[in-house]
């Protein structure tokens, strides 16, 4: 058996952040998870800054051609397209009671994992990526579970604490057979 010489490259690990840094976003997603899980919603609202862009596109299925086009461009059709003030109303709204879809209210866990973060353009902000499981009880038989990525930009505010400045949220797939979307991811 030959060795094939334009065989690629074994994939190495590349640190673009120290093992500090990562540890202390880590533990920030972490919190953010625990918030949401806690129905902490006001104090959630609090990780985001004030031009937060909070965004996830639809998924369409497509042909390996048209990979480009598998999901929503900014300006097209999304799920959530949200600011500050928009994600401060669906709090406010949950927390009156007067939100159907959360009342019974929904018990959550959000999972976060494989983070990688590098620095942004912008002195003080990091782009991060995550993976995201979300599980979904409410009632007696609703469940709903959504996997997938986020792309986030965090900024720092001063020492060891961070807001999300944007997030994109990438789900797998491409039909939601959720009843609803009313849950924060």
């Amino acid at each position: 058996m030959s060795i094939d010489q334009d065989a690629p490259a074994i994939p190495r690990v590349v640190l673009e952040v120290d093992a500090g840094l990562q540890f202390e976003i880590e533990q920030f997603l972490y919190l953010e998870a625990r918030l949401l899980d806690e129905r902490r919603f006001d104090e959630w609202l609090l990780l985001f800054a004030d031009d937060i862009h909070y965004w996830m596109p639809t998924r369409y299925n497509r042909l390996l051609r048209e990979l480009d086009k598998e999901i929503s461009g900014p300006g097209e059709v999304a799920n959530f397209d949200e600011d500050k003030r928009s994600l401060g109303q669906r709090v406010f709204r949950i927390n009156t009671g007067m939100a159907w879809a959360e009342d019974p209210p929904s018990r959550t866990r959000h999972l976060v994992c494989n983070v990688w973060v590098r620095p942004a353009e912008a002195a003080d902000e990091y782009d991060v990526q995550s993976a995201f499981l979300t599980y979904r009880n409410r009632g007696d038989t609703e469940v709903d579970v959504w996997a997938g990525r986020r792309d986030d930009v965090l900024r720092r505010v001063g020492p060891g604490t961070w807001q999300i400045a944007r997030r994109k949220i990438t789900i797998d797939q491409s039909t939601i057979l959720s009843k609803n979307l009313s849950v924060f991811f």
